[in-house]
């Protein structure tokens, strides 16, 4: 049989809001299977769902306080997954760009340089988090994370002509949606983040 999850009620929530650790970790227990549905919708493979939802989690149990309403708690968790999720894209998205975790000795890029670089990496990231979770998938593996072709299609069970489809479709898809918010970077966009232009 089925078992159907349904959200923890708005008197848990409040209880939970009010400080009772009996109904705090009902909250959380229930709303589990939401938050990880959630994740593998939103993130690019199941290892960053597990680690958005891990994420989402502690912030529900952490911060519970700070939801205004009880009748709101799913839309509230959806956007910390979603969230988390982006940041993911993000954090990939610097490293692949080289840059560096520490700054070295010397010069440096200026500080309006790092942050014009901060802002365009958040407009690639939310151009990505918003493409389609099959395309999403399939950019993030091959153009961000620099899997080769063959181990892309294999990991989402595509034959190799579907999984260039697809990223063809993403690529086409990312580009359009840079050039409506603004200008399109040469080479991060096919592929983003310096990767293999080969699909």
């Amino acid at each position: 049989m089925n078992r159907r999850f349904t959200w923890p009620d708005e008197r848990l929530i409040k209880a939970a809001q009010d400080g009772d650790l009996s109904s705090l970790t009902t909250v959380v227990v229930q709303s589990q299977p939401h938050v990880r549905k959630f994740a593998l919708s939103l993130c690019a493979s199941p290892q960053d769902a597990e680690d958005a939802a891990q994420e989402a989690l502690i912030i529900l149990y952490r911060k519970i306080g700070t939801l205004r309403a009880t009748g709101a708690l799913a839309s509230w968790m959806f956007r910390i997954v979603r969230n988390e999720c982006l940041r993911q894209v993000r954090l990939l998205a610097t490293r692949r760009d080289g840059a560096p975790d520490e700054p070295e000795a010397g010069e440096g890029p200026s500080a309006e340089e790092s942050v014009l670089h901060r802002l365009e990496v958040e407009r690639i990231a939310a151009a990505v988090g918003a493409l389609p979770r099959d395309q999403r998938q399939v950019l993030i593996m091959r153009d961000i994370q620099g899997l080769p072709g063959r181990a892309v299609a294999d990991a989402l069970g595509l034959s190799g002509a579907a999984m260039k489809s697809r990223l063809h479709r993403a690529r086409t898809t990312l580009r359009r949606s840079l050039a409506a918010t603004g200008r399109t970077p040469g080479a991060a966009v096919d592929p983003p983040w310096g990767g293999d232009p080969r699909p």
